[in-house]
């Protein structure tokens, strides 16, 4: 994963075998942008906690929890809304090896089987949380936020001779075939 607008690296060798805990939280200027990448009116909170593992001698496993206080535009009544988001995060990193291991077939990367998730590839040994909590944010935004008890409510059907097309029919109608 590449930085990103909120950069977390974190490198193998910096974590334990017992593990480590990540409480992230984003300043005003990286909500900000955060917003903007999302295409959300504005993220009043984001937060994220990952408790980092090894996986095997030289990959990670991330398992955690992205939350966000996120405001929006209702579809329905365009008042603005607020909607709080939690998506639950479970990935594991692996060191690429060589491009064999990209190779599609009943065994995959890193002898991963097909019915398995892949693991993530580590970039130089380092797995950027703040990357991670971006991309679980941008793929639990709503894109259609709705205001508690609004319902669209589509408008009354009018006069068949009220369709954009009526006055063409109505020509056609008049002229003789031929």
């Amino acid at each position: 994963m590449s930085a990103g607008v909120w950069s977390v690296p974190v490198r193998v060798e910096d974590i334990p075998e017992t593990g480590r805990r990540f409480e992230l939280a984003a300043d005003a200027a990286t909500r900000s942008a955060l917003a903007r990448a999302a295409g959300v009116d504005r993220l009043v909170r984001f937060d994220a906690v990952f408790d980092v593992v090894r996986h095997g001698r030289d990959g990670l496993h991330v398992v955690g929890t992205v939350s966000a206080t996120l405001g929006q535009t209702c579809v329905v009544t365009l008042e603005p809304v607020e909607t709080d988001l939690e998506e639950g995060v479970d990935l594991i990193f692996v060191p690429r090896r060589d491009s064999s291991a990209d190779q599609v077939g009943a065994v995959g990367r890193d002898g991963y089987s097909a019915t398995d998730d892949p693991p993530e590839w580590l970039v130089d040994g380092t797995v950027d949380l703040g990357a991670i909590a971006t991309e679980f944010l941008i793929l639990g935004v709503d894109p259609y936020p709705r205001k508690a008890g609004a319902v669209f409510a589509a408008p009354p059907a009018g006069d068949a001779g009220d369709h954009p097309f009526a006055a063409l029919a109505a020509l056609k109608a008049g002229k003789p075939e031929g």
